[in-house]
């Protein structure tokens, strides 16, 4: 009988590291980021998740990772003080803001010096690339990473040139050579779609992208690309896979997507760890139909065994707290 398929695979080749729970692991870029770092997280593993927020353009992305590893001070010409007397900069996120040029200089330091920190000692980046447009600050002269919001004369938008990308990131990657030699690095570009450019336009977008990340894994051998882009345009080519804004993948697709991902950079222990720990998070997500009875309290228990045989490996401290508190209502209860 013939075999049928309703989709195109993307065939992911696993790769020859891995990376397991004691792995650190720095994400930053666009929002996809936060989505690939969250699931690490959820997983036990060490991630510092897109410490710096959402950044969407491959220049900004760079410039903030060159500052961290650098040590530089942000640019003082880029503090922006906003309608409301909030201070923001323009290469950050505003989410990253202050009350006053100098509480705001404070975090982004205190933050530059957190990341170099965890990167000195990581094992993989995860760089996601969002969008090949950019926005020009005219006073500066400089690609930016967030307008925040303000009046659009002092902005020019323009599309990043592939080579202009390239310098940027060549430089980049023999700098965190130097400062991490074992660091490992993967491109990928996001698959969230940015309509605002217009379809057409999101697609040279995304092409430029696509073609810097194969000019750089071909180049680099410590840099790997991940398809998550192809994946959701052509082996998820539905719109069901969708959020109702038609823009966002939905949580079915990301979980896709990590399953690819986890499948080709993750190692069979750590494999074998996430499918036992999916079972203990559902057990521990359990609602008694018949609120606190003895065979749910069984349950707790079994469960608290089987976090604290896990304890000398991984950081379950969270859940065995968690755990207690709940068999104590319980007697309390009693």
């Amino acid at each position: 009988m013939r075999e049928i398929k309703l989709s195109t695979e993307v065939g992911v080749a696993a790769a020859d590291w891995k990376i397991n729970q004691h792995s650190k692991i720095v994400t930053i870029g666009s929002c996809f980021a936060d989505v690939l770092g969250s699931q690490l997280s959820a997983y036990k593993f060490k991630v510092l998740n897109n410490h710096f927020g959402t950044v969407f353009n491959p220049l900004a992305i760079a410039k903030i990772l060159d500052a961290t590893l650098e040590s530089k001070q942000p640019n003082p010409a880029l503090f922006v003080e906003n309608s409301d007397r909030i201070w923001l900069h323009h290469d950050f996120h505003s989410s990253l803001y202050g009350r006053d040029q100098a509480e705001l200089l404070a975090q982004l330091t205190d933050k530059m010096a957190t990341a170099r920190a965890f990167v000195q000692k990581a094992d993989l980046l995860v760089i996601t690339f969002g969008t090949a447009f950019g926005y020009r600050h005219k006073q500066t002269n400089q690609i930016i990473g967030n307008c925040h919001k303000l009046p659009s004369d002092r902005f020019v938008k323009e599309l990043l040139h592939p080579d202009q990308i390239m310098i940027a990131y060549e430089q980049l990657i023999q700098k965190l050579q130097s400062f991490q030699r074992n660091l490992r690095v993967i491109l990928t570009v996001s698959p969230v779609r940015h309509t605002r450019d217009t379809l057409p336009l999101n697609q040279v977008s995304k092409s430029t992208l696509r073609l810097v990340c194969h000019r750089l894994s071909e180049k680099y051998k410590q840099v790997e690309y991940f398809p998550s882009y192809e994946i959701m345009v052509d082996e998820l080519r539905d719109y069901r896979f969708y959020e109702d804004d038609l823009i966002h993948p939905n949580k079915l697709a990301e979980d896709f997507i990590f399953n690819v991902f986890s499948k080709a950079f993750i190692d069979s222990d750590a494999l074998h760890f996430m499918k036992e720990w999916d079972g203990i998070r559902q057990m521990m997500l359990h609602r008694p139909l018949h609120g606190h009875t003895e065979s749910h309290q069984k349950l707790l228990k079994s469960v608290l065994a089987k976090l604290n045989a896990l304890y000398s490996q991984i950081d379950v401290t969270k859940e065995i707290r968690e755990l207690e508190e709940k068999i104590h209502e319980f007697s309390d209860v009693r």
